[in-house]
């Protein structure tokens, strides 16, 4: 005979497995008639709750929670579900993560097949936080978007804030002495690379300064790091800080300052976006960077997904989540500072 889990208690009582975990342990908010009924159907199967021995409290208490994203290598997605799966607890939560791919038939399909395994909540997640459609077919189960914004006004998105992103990192330069800055970011029409630049220049104009050169703008890749410190060497613009978009950009325009004669930070000094450790501890030197605290974003994703299991409303709007500045050796003060132009 195969084992009673409380997964089979859900199937047949036709509720989650969190309603289950409450309806048992006499936690939360479930309505009379459905903590009766999962009993009914717990008595029946003959499912006995697992106990803990040194108190004798019932600890079936468990979630399924999908994760619901277009980040098919994970790099972003990964540390928001470390976030959440810290919150929800070891052992007492089920992630079933669904890659959409940005294809909306593919996304529609995993939907529903989370809607058929009765997750307690969905987070939806993605490469980037560009404002998205909001999902479908999810009836009463809540969901949360975290990173990649829903554009409905009633649904409840988690953010970084970009505006800070780029002010924290024009800070930081401008703290450690430089004044000639350039900023060389990814493409320009996406949400974070206009946030970004909007509260970089604020910083900069803040302090009565001015961009060395006009914003570099181009993809989000090494190679193009690269080529624009080449380029901006010897077409002869006098820098001596630079903020770029992501530490991919970052690594590799340091790469390209070192290959055009420019010490790094002597001269100028760099700051990266992300906290991506296989790229910040590979650079040489290590990169100086601002995290957007993604398992900050999973944990809060995580938190109302519970607070709802509970019984409680999800909010709706927006709430940003402010960024961390990760010190390394590619900005350190410069003594004196030194000129770029060769």
């Amino acid at each position: 005979m195969r084992a009673i889990t409380i997964n089979h208690v859900a199937e047949a009582a036709g509720v989650s497995i969190g309603t289950v975990s409450k309806a048992l342990n006499g936690t939360g908010r479930v309505s009379a008639e459905t903590r009766e009924r999962v009993r009914r159907e717990a008595a029946r199967l003959g499912f006995v709750p697992r106990r803990r021995a040194d108190s004798g409290a019932a600890v079936d208490l468990a979630y399924s929670v999908g994760v619901l994203t277009t980040d098919s290598f994970g790099r972003f997605t990964i540390p928001i579900m470390l976030g959440a799966e810290d919150t929800l607890g070891p052992g007492r939560v089920t992630v079933l993560m669904c890659d959409g791919r940005g294809d909306a038939l593919r996304e529609q399909f995993y939907i529903d097949s989370l809607m058929r395994r009765r997750v307690d909540g969905i987070i939806v997640t993605g490469r980037g936080n560009d404002a998205r459609s909001p999902i479908r077919g999810t009836g009463a189960v809540p969901v949360v978007y975290a990173f990649a914004p829903s554009t409905d006004p009633d649904d409840y998105s988690i953010v970084p804030n970009s505006h800070r992103v780029g002010a924290l990192a024009v800070e930081h330069l401008i703290g450690g002495g430089r004044r000639r800055l350039v900023q060389i970011t990814g493409y320009e029409s996406q949400a974070a690379t206009v946030e970004r630049h909007s509260g970089a220049s604020a910083a900069l104009t803040a302090q009565g300064l001015q961009w060395a050169a006009a914003p570099q703008f181009g993809e989000w890749s090494e190679r193009w790091g690269r080529e624009a410190a080449i380029r901006l060497v010897r077409d002869g613009v006098d820098f001596d800080g630079a903020f770029c978009g992501s530490d991919q950009i970052a690594r590799g325009f340091v790469t390209g300052l070192r290959e055009s004669g420019v010490d790094v930070p002597g001269q100028v000094g760099v700051v990266g976006v992300d906290n991506w450790d296989v790229m910040v501890e590979a650079a040489r030197p290590p990169l100086t960077t601002i995290d957007l605290n993604l398992a900050e974003i999973g944990r809060r994703a995580a938190m109302v997904i519970i607070e709802a299991i509970n019984g409680e409303p999800v909010p709706k709007g927006s709430e940003k989540v402010e960024p961390s500045l990760i010190m390394r050796d590619s900005s350190a003060s410069p003594a004196p500072p030194v000129s770029v132009t060769r």
